[in-house]
């Protein structure tokens, strides 16, 4: 960038394996800019893998500022996708992040699993780990990745293991106590 200088780039090796152009480092930041001189920065994709102390970090390094809790509740929540419910629970987990809507985590003994088909789709959270998801087939059609899940979460998000999340951008109907939740806008609708 204009501030940062001139970039070099460099190769990651470890043991027989080399990265190209893994990670870089500015040798004369511009005046006014950043002081990086002795810095080194590495590509996060470029890597097996990243840990803060001896825990794996997954996706990104975490924000301090960030909060992810979940609490147990006993409201009843319905999920709907092209007139079929998919589920219904009376025992969700709600999950609370910063900067996104609530998740409503089911058990799977809630969901209609015979509709769900895994997904070969998966992503990481710095902050929950790695999701699995699944599709919806109903009748001949079939709903992309409309659910996740985590089996074996990080701790921040530890109580959800096992359970069934579906994205609220992506089903039809979502009722809390029987009142509709609007569906959010988020970089996950279609």
């Amino acid at each position: 960038s204009d501030l940062k200088g001139t970039a070099t780039f460099w190769h990651v090796r470890g043991g027989d394996q080399v990265e190209e152009r893994s990670a870089w480092s500015y040798a004369a930041p511009q005046p006014g800019g950043p002081e990086l001189a002795g810095y080194v920065a590495f590509f996060w994709d470029h890597m097996d893998a990243w840990y803060e102390e001896d825990e794996r970090a997954f996706a990104h390094a975490r924000d301090p500022y960030k909060l992810v809790d979940v609490r147990q509740s006993a409201r009843h929540v319905r999920i709907e996708l092209a007139g079929v419910t998919l589920a219904e629970s009376r025992r969700p987990k709600l999950l609370f992040e910063t900067g996104l809507p609530v998740r409503y985590y089911l058990p799977p003994e809630d969901v209609r699993l015979d509709l769900l088909e895994e997904s070969a789709t998966t992503s990481q959270c710095a902050y929950k780990g790695e999701a699995a998801y699944w599709s919806a087939r109903i009748g001949e059609r079939v709903y992309a990745d409309v659910a996740w899940g985590y089996r074996e979460p990080l701790p921040l998000a530890a109580q959800v293991a096992g359970m069934v999340c579906f994205f609220q951008e992506r089903i039809d109907v979502l009722t809390v106590d029987g009142a509709v939740v609007e569906r959010p806008q988020t970089p996950w609708a279609r």
